[in-house]
């Protein structure tokens, strides 16, 4: 499964940071967050789709492989 923000969406609420700090850094200058792992598998998965079902822009894209 991969992992992407779309980043004129994102608009820096943090919650997917919150949810899955493992999956989702947030950025210093704005709080707009980023993808640490672009790919997930096992136990991340879980931790992906948690962060993504936060973000209330729905900035964040799962791609199922």
């Amino acid at each position: 499964m991969k992992v992407s923000i779309d980043a004129d969406r994102c608009q820096g609420h943090t919650l997917c940071n919150m949810a899955a700090p493992e999956i989702f850094g947030l950025r210093d200058e704005d709080g707009h967050a980023y993808v640490l792992v672009a790919e997930v598998e096992g136990a991340l998965l879980a931790a992906a789709r948690r962060g993504a079902s936060t973000c209330p822009e729905q900035a964040i894209i799962i791609t199922e492989e």
